[in-house]
């Protein structure tokens, strides 16, 4: 095992390791239970015109803050070739956050401070967060409220030694070429812990995401780039099929002998640079108030056809943020998204069945996602291919993991996605359409090196998928 000395080497740890956690699972619930009764959260819909800093501007229609800064609300023109195709708003966001996991070894496991923080979209109100969640207008303070607690140890001179410091991409469908610095900062020193902080091992974070609506999606995506120490090739089989074959998807993609893969990375590399090639749609901000089939009133902005999602206003208190109270709009989805990778062992490896998916506010329009991505509104019926729709259906596949996450609650009001891992057997077809590829797990975590391959919705399911192990 190495110990990670310079960037994207392994760390040695293992995110399963059982022994040596400094929080109980009981002491952990106590403290949760806790956060949530000294929070003091409220959050109301209100009118637009309530939104004290937020207008619409009267030449395009935007909303936006009288900052210039933080985000706006905007309009997305698609075209497929010269013909201008559909419109709706999207959030334009450009500045660079920062989501990052201060990580520490106690009792030789590794630890990370995670924060109990509310965000007004949380359906639950309060969910476990990165050490430091936070915009840029956030973090320089624009809102002129309190500093970010232990922003110091992700920039500036003084900070820990680097592990990960990687831009990944978020909801392509809702945000306009939106990213964050995923950063994962390893400290050795004594830290002071704040009473909304808690240190957890990875192996109980894991447990966590096995709680629908606890882990965020921001701690999702940091933790999913972690390059942990691999399972050793000696391990001894547990006799769990589904188990040891995963354990050997982790293990495998080369070491200078036989590829068990079923595809080399330079094969996938080619497969993912042909999908994008093949897509002749383009994308571009466009005037608010340009957008065909959306309408806006009072209270908010829906589509004339009452699906896909709506931008309301809300008021926000919140006793635990920089800023106790505050206004803003966010994007309420008209119901839940669903994710789900397919897996099927393939000479005892097991492979996930990963999508090259369009999504038109992607800084690179195309990237890899799950075997499914459906967005609310959508259905399993929707989806085209029969043999994916087979799998989905009740029966036709064995599930290890089905939870409901949600998803961004800064920008997104209650907006929830159900998360799936099917396992299938030999009968699944192993030549698939165009636009799918098999490929391990570890293959998908050499990806994570480098930002705009795989998808939030792929970032999240790998996270929950290191739970299984």
């Amino acid at each position: 095992m190495k110990r990670l000395a310079v960037l994207h080497e392994e760390l040695n740890f293992r995110p399963w390791t059982p022994d040596g956690t400094l929080t109980s699972t009981g002491e952990f619930h106590d403290w949760w239970a806790d956060r949530h009764a000294n929070g003091h959260f409220a959050v109301e819909q209100v009118p637009f015109e309530q939104l004290n800093d937020w207008h619409f501007e009267p030449e395009t229609g935007n909303l936006g803050h009288s900052s210039g800064r933080f985000f706006t609300v905007e309009g997305l023109q698609v075209r497929d070739g010269a013909v201008d195709t559909w419109s709706q708003p999207i959030i334009n966001q450009p500045e660079i956050g920062i989501l990052g996991i201060l990580v520490k070894e106690i009792g030789g496991v590794l630890h990370c401070l995670m924060q109990a923080k509310m965000e007004p979209g949380n359906v639950n109100t309060l969910q476990l967060s990165p050490t430091v969640q936070a915009t840029r207008s956030n973090y320089t303070q624009v809102h002129r409220g309190s500093s970010t607690r232990y922003l110091e140890y992700f920039v500036g001179p003084g900070r820990g030694q680097v592990l990960v410091d990687v831009l990944q991409s978020e909801q392509g469908a809702w945000f306009w070429r939106k990213r964050n610095r995923n950063v994962v900062v390893l400290v050795t020193g004594d830290v002071p812990v704040h009473e909304d902080y808690c240190w957890l091992s990875l192996q109980q974070i894991g447990e966590l995401t096995h709680v629908d609506n606890l882990v965020n999606m921001d701690a999702r995506t940091v933790l999913s780039c972690i390059p942990f120490s691999l399972p050793d090739e000696g391990d001894a089989p547990t006799g769990e099929l589904f188990r040891d074959a995963l354990v050997r998807s982790y293990q495998y993609q080369s070491r200078g002998g036989p590829v068990p893969a079923l595809h080399t990375a330079g094969g996938i590399l080619s497969w993912f640079t042909e999908a994008k090639t093949r897509c002749e749609w383009s994308a571009r901000l466009t005037a608010l108030k340009s957008v065909r089939g959306w309408s806006r009133d009072e209270n908010e902005i829906t589509a004339d056809n009452g699906k896909s999602f709506r931008i309301i206003g809300v008021e926000v208190h919140a006793g635990t943020r920089e800023v106790k109270s505050w206004r803003q709009p966010l994007l309420h989805p008209r119901g839940n998204g669903h994710a789900a990778f397919v897996a099927r062992p393939i000479n005892g490896v097991m492979h996930l069945l990963v999508q090259a998916r369009p999504e038109y506010g992607l800084m690179d329009m195309v990237e890899m996602a799950p075997t499914v991505h459906l967005l609310p509104g959508q259905h399993v019926s929707d989806v085209p291919d029969a043999f994916l729709r087979d799998a989905l259906t009740p029966g036709g596949g064995k599930m290890h993991y089905d939870r409901v996450l949600s998803e961004e609650g800064g920008r997104f009001y209650h907006a929830l996605t159900r998360y799936q891992v099917i396992e299938v057997g030999e009968d699944f077809p192993l030549e698939v359409p165009a636009n799918f590829c098999w490929m391990t797990v570890r293959q998908l975590m050499d990806l994570l090196r480098h930002g705009h391959y795989l998808n939030i919705e792929a970032r999240s399911l790998l996270a929950c998928i290191h739970s299984l192990c």
